[in-house]
């Protein structure tokens, strides 16, 4: 695993109707998903709350300057995205991902 600031991250998708930003992540499988999680919870200067892990699904609470949403990440399709608890944080999640998006330009 690279260090925090050598994992690059993205936007696939944003989502408003949904709440959910899709993510560009790095590879990642079961056992890998909590170093990828980390990096992008530490480039997004996010802290985590709280961490579940299901059978093919890892969910963490994360707190980004006061908003808390969901990362969630399923290892089969390495799919990672975040995904909104209020539609009143629509603004936040718009914010993430221009704020990605000119990260990796």
């Amino acid at each position: 695993m690279t260090a925090a600031s050598e994992t690059h991250f993205g936007v696939r998708e944003l989502d408003n109707e949904q709440g959910c930003l899709h993510l560009q992540t790095p590879d990642f499988d079961y056992d890998s998903f909590a170093d990828v999680a980390q990096a992008l919870v530490t480039v997004l200067g996010a802290s985590v709350v709280e961490k579940e892990a299901n059978a093919d699904l890892h969910i963490w609470l994360i707190d980004f300057e006061g908003c808390r949403m969901m990362l969630k990440g399923e290892h089969y399709s390495a799919a990672m995205w975040l995904e909104l608890l209020s539609r009143d944080d629509s603004d936040t999640l718009a914010f993430l991902a221009s704020w990605l998006n000119k990260l990796t330009q």
